[in-house]
C-alpha cells in the first residue's frame, strides 16, 4: 500500500472544506493547463513556420551543392568532374556561375542574381512547373534565352521574346593587374544581349532578384572561363542523402564544402530555431510564475493539517512519509492542470491543421492559414520543465511538513 499517495490524494479531493486553500489549488491548476497549452501551440507554429520554409526553399534547391570554402568560386577540371561524377549515388551534375549583374531593358534597370546553369539543370530542379509564360529551356536551337523571375518581370516591364528590345545585361570588366574600375564608361562593363524566354514563380526571394541564363552565356559576360561557383548534385532515390554527402567530402578534401538543403539555409533555419528557443524559456517562465501558487496552497495546506500531521507521526508515520506526500499533492495540482492543457494545445492544433480556421491576414502570404505541426520532443520538453518547476515550488513545503514536531501539534 502506498500510503503518501493515499494521503496526497485525499488531501487533493476532499470536498469537506472549500476554503482558500481550494480555490489556490484550483487557480494553480487552471495556470498550469493554459501554459502548457499555450507552449504546445506556440511550439508548434514554429514547427510549422520551420517546414514552410524548407518547403518553400525546397522547390528550387538541388540535393547538395558543392561550393568553395574560401572565395566564391573555384577552378574546375576533368578530374574534379570526373570524381564526383562517379561517387555511388550521384546521379545528376549541373555547373553553375552565379554572381550580381546589373539587368537593363528599355529605360528600366535593375541589379539582378543572374545564374548561369548548363542544360541539364532541369534536371534537377522541375521549374517546368513553376512557369508562369513561357519556355523554360535555357536554349532553343542556336539562339540563348533567360527564365527571368515574376518580381524581375513585373518590375521592369519585361515582354518575353522581344526582339527589337532584348535584355542588357551588364558586369564590371577586371583587366589583367589592374586593382580599379576603367573610368572609361565604354570599357568599364562587359555587356551581353539576351531575350526573355520564360518567366518563373518558385518563392519571393527568387523571383524578385534572380535571372537564369545558360552557363555558356555566363562565361561570357562575367569573364569566369573555367572557374565555377558551384556544383548541383542530384542524388538517386535509392541512395542516402547523408552517406553521399560525408563520400563526397571525402573525397574533395578539405577545399570544398557540401551542403545539403538544410545547411544551405543555416542562418534562416537557425534563427527560427533561436527564437523557438527563447519562446520557450519565456514560456517556461511565465509557467513557473504561474506554478508558484502550488508553493502557497501546499504551504497552506501544511499549516491547515498540522494536526494530521502530528497524528500520522504519533502512529508511527516517518518524516520521509510525510514530505513524500505533500509532494505527491503538488505533483497531482501539476498533473492534473498539464493533462488538461496538454489536451487543449493539441485539440487547438489539431483544428488549426484540420480546418485552417486561424488565417495569415494578408493577401500577399504564401499560405492562407498559420502552419502548425506538432512534435513528440517539443512535449517531451514541456513534460520536463513541468516536473522540474513542480519539484522547484513543491519541495520547500514539503521539507517543512516532515520537520514538524508532534508535541506542538497535538
Amino acid at each position: 500500500m502506498n500510503v503518501p499517495l493515499l494521503i496526497a490524494r485525499r488531501y487533493f479531493l476532499s470536498k469537506k472544506k472549500r476554503n482558500i486553500i481550494t480555490i489556490i489549488s484550483n487557480i494553480s491548476m487552471v495556470g498550469v493547463a493554459v501554459g502548457t497549452a499555450a507552449l504546445i501551440i506556440v511550439l508548434s507554429v514554429f514547427n510549422g513556420l520551420e517546414d514552410l520554409v524548407r518547403s518553400l526553399y525546397g522547390k528550387s534547391d538541388p540535393s547538395l551543392v558543392i561550393a568553395a570554402r574560401q572565395g566564391k568560386s573555384f577552378s574546375i577540371d576533368t578530374l574534379l568532374l570526373t570524381n564526383v561524377q562517379t561517387t555511388p549515388g550521384v546521379a545528376l551534375l549541373t555547373e553553375v556561375i552565379e554572381d550580381n549583374a546589373l539587368l537593363q531593358y528599355h529605360d528600366r534597370q535593375m541589379v539582378v542574381k543572374m545564374r548561369g546553369l548548363s542544360e541539364n539543370y532541369f534536371g534537377q530542379i522541375p521549374i517546368d512547373s513553376n512557369l508562369l509564360a513561357g519556355d523554360h529551356r535555357l536554349r532553343r536551337g542556336e539562339r540563348e534565352y533567360a527564365l527571368v523571375g515574376e518580381g524581375v518581370q513585373r518590375e521592369l516591364g519585361i515582354v518575353l521574346d522581344n526582339r527589337l528590345a532584348p535584355l542588357r545585361l551588364l558586369y564590371p570588366r577586371q583587366e589583367p593587374g589592374r586593382k580599379t574600375l576603367n573610368i572609361n564608361p565604354e570599357k568599364a562593363f562587359n555587356e551581353e544581349t539576351i531575350l526573355a524566354g520564360g518567366i518563373f514563380q518558385i518563392e519571393q526571394h527568387l523571383d524578385d532578384s534572380y535571372l537564369f541564363v545558360p552557363l555558356t552565356f555566363a562565361r561570357r559576360l562575367l569573364g569566369y572561363g573555367n572557374r565555377r561557383t558551384a556544383l548541383y548534385v542530384r542524388v538517386g532515390s535509392s541512395f542516402k542523402l547523408s552517406k553521399v554527402k560525408e563520400d563526397l567530402r571525402e573525397r574533395l578534401g578539405t577545399g570544398f564544402t557540401v551542403l545539403d538543403s538544410d545547411e544551405q539555409h543555416v542562418s534562416l533555419l537557425k534563427a527560427i530555431k533561436i527564437e523557438k528557443l527563447f519562446v520557450f524559456i519565456t514560456f517556461a517562465f511565465i509557467l513557473l510564475i504561474a506554478s508558484l501558487n502550488i508553493f502557497f496552497s501546499l504551504s497552506m495546506l501544511v499549516i491547515d493539517k498540522r494536526k494530521d500531521i502530528a497524528v500520522l507521526q504519533a502512529i508511527g508515520a516517518t518524516e520521509q512519509t510525510v514530505r513524500q506526500s505533500f509532494l505527491l499533492v503538488g505533483a497531482i495540482v501539476a498533473l492534473v492542470g498539464a493533462v488538461a492543457g496538454l489536451a487543449l494545445g493539441i485539440g487547438v492544433c489539431w483544428v488549426q491543421q484540420t480546418f485552417h480556421v486561424v488565417s495569415m491576414g494578408m493577401a500577399t502570404s504564401v499560405v492562407d492559414s498559420y502552419p502548425v505541426k506538432m512534435q513528440a520532443t517539443d512535449i517531451f520538453f514541456i513534460a520536463l520543465a513541468i516536473i522540474s518547476i513542480t519539484l522547484a515550488v513543491s519541495i520547500r513545503p514539503a521539507l517543512n511538513a516532515g520537520r514538524m514536531q508532534i508535541r506542538e501539534n497535538l
